[in-house]
């Protein structure tokens, strides 16, 4: 009998097996949430992240370049190469605010009507000098200017010559003489309202801007005929 006891004591003494915990219950008992798998669902790689998808349909004028200009100025020219067909390199758009030397507001006003004319934003051009006699001081805002390329010039250009060129006071066309002796042509706007993108009534002053279309061509008359071919209204002589 006493063996018994003894047996029975050293059993109660053992030690007993770990139960599994439960999961804990959250405030108010309910069920803890699971956590969402930061990864993409089953059976499809990680995502990554890469520059933005390109325009699906090329610009209007762009296609008219590609199919109808640029095999006619090889004709016209004899190039050898569809590499020495002229072609616009980029367009530059610049205006200037001189009364922005005594009112900082209207340098802002100036940067958002050519953000909206031209779909990019400018950068502020800055005095490199100080002149006494005009009140300006070294790197005091002056003017601001964009740079288009690519599909941004393209769409441009074609509301330039298609939609705001028209709508310029008594036109009668533009000057065919203002290229600068290497196929590049400067025209000066005087107002800013004849872009559709400027709404009217809240313009507080009227600006002009220069434009000035930068091409590929090694003459003027090279320039003068890609620019032709591409809709630009010159005057009639």
């Amino acid at each position: 009998m006493a063996d018994d006891k003894k047996k029975a004591s050293k059993a109660d003494k053992a030690p007993k097996a770990d139960k599994p915990k439960a999961a804990k219950a959250d405030k108010g008992g309910t069920e803890p949430k699971k956590r969402k798998d930061s990864g993409a669902a089953a059976g499809s790689g990680p995502k990554t992240q890469g520059r933005p998808a390109a325009l699906g349909k090329k610009q209007r004028l762009r296609v008219l370049y590609e199919e109808k200009v640029r095999p006619a100025l090889m004709e016209r020219f004899s190039y050898a190469s569809l590499m020495q067909a002229p072609r616009l390199e980029k367009i530059v758009v610049n205006m200037g605010v001189g009364d922005a030397i005594t009112d900082q507001k209207l340098m802002d006003a100036a940067v958002n009507e050519l953000t909206q004319i031209s779909g990019q934003r400018p950068s502020v051009r800055r005095a490199k000098k100080s002149i006494a006699n005009f009140k300006l001081r070294e790197k005091q805002p002056v003017g601001c200017m964009v740079t288009l390329r690519g599909a941004r010039m393209y769409e441009f250009y074609d509301r330039l010559v298609n939609v705001a060129v028209p709508r310029i006071r008594d036109f009668r066309g533009l000057n065919p003489r203002s290229f600068d002796g290497r196929g590049n042509y400067s025209m000066g706007l005087t107002e800013q309202i004849i872009f559709p993108e400027i709404n009217i009534d809240k313009v507080g002053k009227i600006r002009g801007m220069d434009v000035t279309i930068v091409t590929t061509a090694q003459a003027d008359e090279e320039g003068r005929e890609l620019l032709r071919l591409m809709s630009m209204p010159f005057r009639q002589r």
